[in-house]
C-alpha cells in the first residue's frame, strides 16, 4: 500500500512488523534517489551559472567559493535534525509519542534560532568570510552577491534539511524523497527564467535556490501539521527543554562534524598538493574527491533507510530486528563498497575521463586515484557501524568516530606522510586517505563489536 494512504501510526507500526530486509530496501531506495537528485540539483545550478554570457567563468568560481559556507549551513541543519530524528524514532519504539513530538517541536525552535543567527552572521560578515575562503578581486563581487541572497533563505534551508529527517524517521521515505524532488524541479525551472529571462545573473541563481527551498519547506510543514504524519508539530512543544535538546545536539555533533570539516579537508589536501605536485595534483584531487563523494551517495541512502528501523526497534526492545537490520545494512554496504573498489582498481581512467581527458592528468591521475581509494572496499564497515551508533542514540561513540577519521587521523597524516616518504611527497599526500581509512575502520569495527554485543544483551538502556 502506498505510504501516502497510510496513517502515521500504521506507518510506524510497520517499522516493527514488516520483514526487515524488504523494509530496509523499501526505505533505502527513495533515500538513494533523493541523494542523486540533490547532486543533480547542485550540478544543474552550476551549469546554468557557468553559461552566463561574458562572466560565466568568474561567476562560477565566485559561487564555488560560497560552497564552504553553504556546507556549514547544511551542517547546522544536521546538528539539529539528524541528532533529534533518531531520538524521536527511539521514543516512538518505546511507545512515548509525547516525547517524540516534544523532540520534533524542540527541533523546530532550535532550527529557527540557528537560522536567525546564521542569517545575521552571513549578511554582516559575508565578504570577510568569502575572502578568507579564497575569493579574489575578480570573483568577490559574484560571491558576495550570491551569498547575501542565499543567506536570506537560511531559514528555508534549515527547516527543509532538518525537518525532512523527521519524515524519514517515521518510515515515510517516499515523502522524504519528494521533498528533495520538488525543490530540484522548482530550481531547474526557475534558474533559466531568473538568470537569463529576467537577466538577474548570479542573483537570479541564488534567488531560484532559496525560492525552491521555500517550496520544499512549505511541503514539509504541511505534512508535519497534517493528518498523515505520526509526529505532528504542536505549539506546546516549541518551548525548548534542556532534557530534550542537549542529548539531541550531542547526537547531532557527529553528522555536524562530518559535514562541516569537508571544507577544511579540501584546504589541507589542496595546499599540500599544490606545494608538492602543482596544478595537476590539485586537479587530480578534485576528481578523486568528487568520485569518492558521488560513490558514497548510495551508502548514505542505505544508512538513512536503516536508521528508523534500528532506532524504532531499539526503543521497542525488538533486539532481534535490530540485529537483522544491522546485518543486512553491513552486508549491503560492504558489497557495494567492494564493487566500487574493484571498478576503480580495474579502470581508474574511466572515472577520470568523466571529468577531463588531458593526457598529463590521466598519466598522473590513474595511479593517484588507485592510491586514494585503496581502502574504499572496507569503508562500508565504517559507515554502517558509525551510522548505527547514531541510530542507537550513542552520542559519545558517534562523536569520537567522526573526530577520529578526519580530525585526529586524516588532517595530521596529510602533513606527516610526505615526511615519511620524501621520495614521492605528492603520492604520499594521496596515501594519507587510505591509511586514515584503515585505522578508522579498524577502530570503528572493534568499538562497535564490543558495544553491539551489549546492545543485544539488553545492557545499554
Amino acid at each position: 500500500m502506498d505510504e501516502q494512504k497510510r496513517g502515521g501510526a500504521a506507518q510506524t507500526d510497520e517499522l516493527g512488523t514488516e520483514p526487515v530486509g524488504r523494509l530496509l530496501f523499501r526505505l533505502a531506495a527513495p533515500a538513494i534517489v533523493a541523494q542523486l537528485i540533490n547532486l543533480l540539483y547542485n550540478m544543474v545550478d552550476r551549469i546554468y551559472i557557468g553559461h552566463i554570457r561574458d562572466i560565466g567563468q568568474m561567476a562560477l568560481t565566485g559561487v564555488g567559493v560560497c560552497l564552504p559556507l553553504i556546507m556549514l549551513i547544511s551542517a547546522f541543519a544536521a546538528l539539529a535534525g539528524m541528532g533529534s530524528a533518531p531520538r524521536a524514532s527511539i521514543y516512538l519504539g518505546e511507545g512515548r509519542k509525547d516525547k517524540a513530538e516534544q523532540t520534533l517541536g524542540n527541533s523546530v525552535t532550535l532550527l529557527f534560532l540557528i537560522a536567525m543567527a546564521l542569517t545575521v552572521l552571513f549578511l554582516v560578515f559575508a565578504k570577510d568570510l568569502l575572502l578568507m575562503f579564497g575569493a579574489s578581486e575578480n570573483t568577490i563581487a559574484y560571491a558576495v552577491q550570491y551569498m547575501r541572497i542565499y543567506s536570506c533563505g537560511t531559514l528555508f534551508v534549515q527547516f527543509t534539511l532538518g525537518l525532512n529527517a523527521f519524515i524519514t524517521a517515521q518510515g515515510f521515505a517516499r515523502t522524504s524523497m519528494l521533498t528533495v524532488l520538488i525543490g530540484a524541479i522548482c530550481n531547474i525551472i526557475l534558474d533559466p527564467i531568473l538568470i537569463f529571462g529576467l537577466k538577474m545573473g548570479v542573483a537570479g541563481a541564488a534567488l531560484a535556490t532559496i525560492l525552491s527551498q521555500c517550496v520544499s519547506m512549505l511541503w514539509i510543514l504541511r505534512f508535519l501539521t497534517g493528518p498523515k504524519t505520526g509526529l505532528r508539530i504542536r505549539r506546546k512543544n516549541l518551548r525548548l527543554s534542556a532534557e530534550i535538546v542537549l542529548p539531541a545536539v550531542a547526537l547531532g555533533l557527529s553528522p555536524f562534524i562530518m559535514q562541516s570539516t569537508e571544507s577544511l579537508l579540501s584546504i589541507c589536501f589542496n595546499s599540500s598538493l599544490l606545494k608538492y605536485g602543482g596544478d595537476v595534483a590539485v586537479g587530480t584531487m578534485t576528481i578523486a574527491s568528487s568520485v569518492m563523494q558521488f560513490s558514497m551517495l548510495p551508502l548514505q541512502g542505505l544508512t538513512q533507510g536503516s536508521q528508523p528501523i534500528i532506532s524504532y526497534n531499539y526503543g521497542a526492545r525488538n533486539l532481534d530486528r535490530v540485529k537483522r537490520a544491522f546485518r543486512i545494512l553491513l552486508i549491503s554496504c560492504v558489497c557495494y563498497a567492494m564493487t566500487l573498489w574493484a571498478l576503480v582498481m580495474l579502470a581508474p581512467q574511466a572515472f577520470i575521463h568523466l571529468f577531463n581527458s588531458n593526457p598529463e592528468l590521466l598519466a598522473f591521475g590513474v595511479p593517484s586515484l588507485r592510491t586514494y581509494m585503496a581502502m574504499t572496499g572496507i569503508f562500508g564497515i565504517q559507515i554502517a557501524c558509525q551510522q548505527t551508533f547514531i541510530a542507537l542514540g550513542n552520542a559519545k561513540n558517534s562523536l569520537f568516530l567522526a573526530l577520529l577519521r578526519k580530525i585526529i587521523l586524516l588532517i595530521p597524516l596529510i602533513y606527516i606522510m610526505p615526511a615519511l616518504f620524501p621520495a614521492d611527497k605528492t603520492r604520499a599526500v594521496f596515501l594519507a586517505e587510505p591509511v586514515a581509512d584503515f585505522l578508522a575502520v579498524t577502530t570503528t569495527a572493534c568499538m562497535f563489536a564490543r558495544y553491539f554485543r551489549r546492545v543485544l544483551r539488553g545492557e545499554t538502556y
